[in-house]
This record gives structure tokens, sequence and C-alpha cells, in this order.
């Protein structure tokens, strides 16, 4: 009893800490509100920042791609109980944004700035959007299965845990990753776009793209015809009109 507690606490304590980040990287890329923003004053040389940048962004691609795959899970598991591999995912996912907070370099200087009221409300309308694309995409496909919470639980309960069934609900008819469209959106939707944030949003829409390359790798390994079906019958992004296709019972999305 006293280890399924502990467990079903760690995986509420991961997930506090991802919902923090979350709410912080609204900030970091918003320019609002937090001490440091993705935009605060550069501060030594550009080629110094640049270098941190990159290293962090990498940093975080490397782990939030690696911990994603199969092989690796089957691995990590034998060190960790199997209830709390997904709360550590998000809690390393974690880490790894606080870092990039933490020491993210400013580069200066700006690519375009939007000075009318209009303008600057239309792109942080947009921002919004897509922030909360990303949130409600999330449950749409079961958010607390997705941030570990669910596993715990049924730990806790001595319940076995079972795959969630292959659905797919309102914006997953319309495109196979709407969270990733909302993560798009948030990087490019800003009323004034320095060199410190193209690169930011530069840099990780090219993680997304691999990443979504590696993770339909995994789902059509794990659900054959059914998303294979489902794959060539909804657009990756960008939304289209069809007709109601034959899709499968079954769809999912994971982080990757």
């Amino acid at each position: 009893m006293l280890k399924r507690t502990s467990i079903l606490i760690y995986g509420v304590v991961c997930y506090a800490a991802f919902f923090a980040t979350f709410l912080y990287a609204v900030g970091f890329l918003g320019n609002l509100v937090v001490p440091k923003s993705i935009d605060s004053p550069a501060e030594g040389s550009f080629l110094y920042a640049l270098t941190v940048d990159l290293l962090l962004l990498g940093l975080f691609a490397v782990q939030h791609s690696v911990m994603a795959r199969p092989w690796f899970k089957r691995g990590w598991t034998k060190m960790v109980p199997a209830a709390a591999e997904r709360s550590t995912y998000v809690l390393f996912s974690s880490v790894a944004l606080i870092l990039l907070f933490a020491f993210w370099q400013p580069l200066g200087g700006v690519i375009w700035n939007i000075e009318s009221s209009v303008g600057q409300m239309t792109m942080y309308s947009i921002f919004a959007l897509g922030f909360g694309l990303v949130l409600i995409s999330t449950f749409l496909i079961n958010h607390f299965d997705l941030f570990g919470l669910r596993q715990v639980w049924l730990h806790f309960r001595k319940q076995p845990y079972t795959q969630l069934e292959f659905r797919t609900p309102l914006f997953y008819k319309y495109v196979r990753h709407p969270l990733y469209v909302g993560w798009f959106l948030a990087f490019w939707a800003t009323p004034t776009m320095t060199a410190t944030h193209l690169l930011f949003a530069i840099m990780t829409s090219a993680y997304i793209l691999m990443a979504i390359r590696w993770e339909e790798r995994d789902l059509l390994l794990a659900h054959g015809d059914h998303y294979r079906r489902y794959r060539q019958a909804v657009p990756m992004l960008v939304p289209a009109y069809t007709r109601t296709p034959a899709l499968p019972k079954r769809a999912t999305e994971d982080v990757a």
C-alpha cells in the first residue's frame, strides 16, 4: 500500500511540475509576466548566445524523442515501475524545459514589428488560440493518460493498465495532429518577431516535423491498417474539406 501511495504522489508531483512549466511557457513565449522571457535583454556575444540556445533546444529534442520511443520504454521500465514510466517522462520533459527557460540567451534583433493595435491583438489572439488548442487536444485524447495520472491512479487502485481506445474526436477528424498545429500557432504568432524568437520557432518547428515521422511510425507499428487508413484519409497538419471518410473506430496521439 505504501509503495502504491508513493507512486501516486510521485505522479501527482510530476503532473504539477508539468502544469507549472506549461503556464510558464505561455509567459516565456508571449513575453508576459514571467521574470525572464524569450525576448529578455541580450547578454554576452551573439555566438555564445546562439550556441547555448541550440544546445538547450537539442537537449529538449533528444530527451523528448528518445524517452518516447517504445524501445527506450521497454528498457526504462526495468529500472522504474511501469506505472511511473509516463510520469517520469513528463518530469524529465519539464526539467528540460525549465533548463531552457533558465539558461536561454536572447540574441537581439527584430525581424518584424507590428505596431497597430488591431495587428497586435490579432497576433495575441492566434497565440492564445494555439495554446488553447494544445490543451484541448490533450483532453480529447485523454489528458490524464498523456501526462501519467491515469497510470498511477490505476496502479494505486490495483487495476491493470489498459491501452486507450483509438479514436478520432473533434479536431482529429480534420487533421491528424491538432496538438502540433496548436504549437505552430503558439510559436509563430507574435507581434514582434525577434531573431531569438525566430530561432526558437524555426528549430522547434523543424523538430515537430521530424517528431511526427517518428510518432506515426510507432502508431503504424501499434495499430497497423487502422492508422494507415486514418493517415490516408486525414491531412497531417493543414485542415482540408473531405467527405466523411471511412475512418477506423480507434485513434490516438502521443507527444514525441
